[in-house]
């Protein structure tokens, strides 16, 4: 199994920022991809930003400019640095990681259990 442990959520004012860490342990071979991912209650999950083994990062267009996700591949964690917070930031941030178990190319997705970031007005 795998477990990603998420922290660093929290209760911010508007322009604030915060940083969230996820890591990973368990069983596993390598993790290819990881990211965070916001959902609001009644809505789908969405993507916030992505970072691959290569260092290739993928940002949502909301989060631009003011987000920044990075990787200590030493530790299997992720970080994600948000600044100049809004309130439409607010929601449950979901880390999820992609791993393999062996040397084949057959990776697993696995989340943890969400840290609630609320940006006050």
């Amino acid at each position: 199994q795998v477990q990603l442990v998420e922290s660093g959520g929290g209760l911010v004012q508007t322009g604030g920022s915060l940083r969230l860490s996820c890591a990973a342990s368990g069983d596993f071979f390598s993790i290819t991809a990881m990211g965070w991912y916001r959902q609001v209650l009644g809505k789908q999950r969405e993507l916030v930003a992505t970072i691959i083994s290569g260092g290739r990062t993928n940002y949502a267009d909301s989060v631009k400019g003011r987000s920044t996700i990075s990787r200590d591949n030493a530790k299997n964690t992720v970080y994600l640095q948000m600044n100049s917070l809004k309130p439409e930031d607010t929601g449950v941030y979901y880390c999820n990681a992609d791993v393999t178990k062996d040397y084949s190319n057959t990776s697993f997705r696995y989340w943890g259990q969400g840290t609630q970031v609320t940006v006050s007005s």
